[in-house]
């Protein structure tokens, strides 16, 4: 557990624990349902809010998502707690109209909560895509130009620089269609970064050409998807 989580929930215990000895020392032990219906509410609330790092989605933005959540959470708790406290102190002899007005404010808390918990949700879905579409263009990238920094013939670095320079260009958005060929030329860059060292040019050039071919390829498809 996280040591801010950790923090929340002993901050809503002791809360809850001096509006305890508060509401028992001032108010005693005899309530009617009214009163009783508030004070359940009023627990409710701060249970949620120590609750509320739990339903925090995991994620580049997770403090952009708990931000929300945590407000949100804090909203319904600083209402909930003032509205329970005048009913408290009304306590009304029905109880009709406080449990409404606080169901009111725990549904539309509830619907509020899972409304943006749902967006967070789509983007972090949405950032993880990316990151994954941008990684076959970085591992390729990174790769080749590793490759630039040790090869010395100056034809296999022409070839090099060439393919790198048509990697970096490449569409970062892919589609299911071209992983295949992503795969086959992360195989094939592999398979040149293991020749560099020999700079065997007989089997290195012909091997670039196709990799080229094979990034062309790959490009050209994704043209009749983004």
């Amino acid at each position: 557990m996280k040591k801010t989580n950790a923090l929340g929930i002993i901050s809503s215990l002791i809360f809850i624990v001096i509006f305890n000895i508060l509401f028992f020392v001032i108010g005693g032990t005899q309530h009617n349902v009214s009163v009783w219906f508030s004070y359940g509410f009023i627990h409710l609330a701060c249970l949620m809010v120590a609750l509320t790092p739990l339903f925090i989605r995991v994620g580049k933005s997770a403090a952009v998502f708990g931000f929300s959540l945590h407000a949100i959470s804090l909203v319904y708790f600083v209402l909930e707690f003032i509205f329970g406290i005048i009913f408290i102190l009304l306590a009304l002899d029905s109880y009709t109209i406080a449990l409404l007005v606080q169901l009111c404010l725990v549904g539309f808390y509830g619907v509020t909560l899972i409304t943006h918990m749902i967006a967070n949700e789509h983007t972090a879905e949405a950032e993880e895509k990316r990151q994954h579409e941008i990684e076959y263009v970085k591992k390729a990238s990174t790769k080749l130009k590793g490759y630039l920094y040790t090869v010395k013939d100056k034809d296999i670095k022409k070839k090099i620089e060439k393919i790198y320079d048509t990697v970096y260009s490449s569409p970062v958005k892919t589609h299911p269609s071209v992983s295949q060929t992503e795969t086959q030329i992360l195989r094939i860059i592999d398979e040149i970064g293991l020749l560099i060292s020999s700079e065997d040019k007989e089997k290195i050039i012909p091997l670039s050409d196709s990799l080229l071919t094979l990034i062309n390829e790959r490009n050209e498809r994704l043209k009749t998807y983004n």
